[in-house]
């Protein structure tokens, strides 16, 4: 049912009394139900703050859920994915393309004909091939000049194969010319893209995955993974909670910034009996908890001073996190989290 500003103020004149109008939909009952608890959220001016979870207020026969404020804390990619073996192949042969249309050297220009400069030229062009380490022998003005191309997988298009060529043409360029032949001159390789983290499998380390975007996970006392999470407080507003909820969950030894003012998505858990609690005597069925998204500049998380006694915490990609998150609740978080 679309209702428009109109229609939804009718039908919450409809609703304010006790009882329920037979007319209105579900959805839109909902729908305000939810409207209702945001203006309620909020206590009006001159109201002593308290500590007291926030619930949402129970129309007639609906149950009641604690509200919690989640954090959905994630570390962006740190360089740039890895190509898929076409992008590689192809990636070549735009290389060996480029250097089959590359114009010939006029080595007559430099090189007197017939002088032993022209001759040393030769003998050096023909050793070389190439000039170009990084595609591999090839002449583009050869007669095999057309098979420029690789097989799918070939160990020539893998970038680590291209800077290893590179380098070793470097050195064997530089030690050739150098005057001092008792030292051998080496030149300094590129970092690795996997790190020491990726080799040990360190899930709790930041200095994993560099290429994908890892997000935070904790354990609870109960043993179930989950985003930072903890219930809202009166007089607080979501962002507040989820700043509140970060730093007593994860620790203060992370410079953080969160994004906007509005949750991301939220997730809805069902108990199978109504909870009560034993101290105020409150009865509620559930859960909701509505998701801030967050990134982490540096630092680290710490649970020594959790308010929840976490167990544990882990650094997760989105494929990862199906494996230690229950079904029903990876269903909710799952399009708030970034393909890469």
């Amino acid at each position: 049912m679309a209702t428009g500003s109109n229609s939804a103020r009718r039908i919450a004149s409809l609703m304010r009394p006790s009882r329920l109008d037979s007319s209105v939909c579900r959805s839109c009952q909902e729908s305000l139900g939810r409207r209702n608890y945001a203006s309620a959220a909020t206590a009006p001016s001159g109201v002593a703050s308290s500590t007291a979870p926030v619930s949402t207020p129970s129309l007639t026969g609906e149950p009641v859920y604690t509200i919690n404020a989640g954090v959905v804390l994630s570390r962006p990619p740190q360089i740039t994915r890895d190509l898929e073996p076409f992008e590689k192949a192809f990636f070549f042969y735009q290389k060996r393309l480029n250097e089959r249309l590359a114009l010939p050297f006029t080595k007559y220009f430099y090189f007197k004909r017939g002088t032993p400069a022209d001759v040393d030229w030769k003998n050096k062009i023909k050793e070389r091939r190439t000039p170009a380490r990084d595609v591999g022998n090839y002449n583009a003005y050869d007669s095999d000049a057309w098979n420029d191309e690789l097989l799918l997988g070939a160990k020539e298009s893998e970038p680590d194969h291209m800077v290893e060529a590179l380098v070793h043409d470097a050195e064997t360029t530089a030690n050739a010319t150098s005057q001092d032949t008792s030292k051998k001159e080496e030149i300094p390789r590129p970092f690795s893209r996997v790190t020491e983290a990726d080799k040990k499998g360190d899930q709790r380390s930041l200095n994993r995955l560099l290429s994908r975007t890892l997000y935070l996970l904790v354990q609870s006392k109960e043993g179930y993974w989950k985003f930072p999470s903890m219930p809202i407080q009166k007089d607080e507003t979501l962002r507040e909670a989820a700043e509140r909820t970060l730093a007593q969950t994860a620790g203060v030894n992370m410079n953080t910034w969160m994004v906007g003012f509005h949750p991301a998505g939220h997730h809805v858990y069902t108990n199978r009996k109504p909870h009560v609690d034993q101290a105020t005597g409150a009865v509620t069925h559930g859960e909701k908890t509505f998701f801030m998204k967050t990134r982490i500049m540096a630092g680290q998380a710490d649970l020594s001073s959790s308010a929840e006694q976490l167990k544990d915490f882990k650094w997760l990609s989105k494929e990862e996190i199906p494996k230690y998150v229950l079904p029903q609740y990876y269903s909710h978080v799952k399009n708030m989290l970034a393909d890469r």
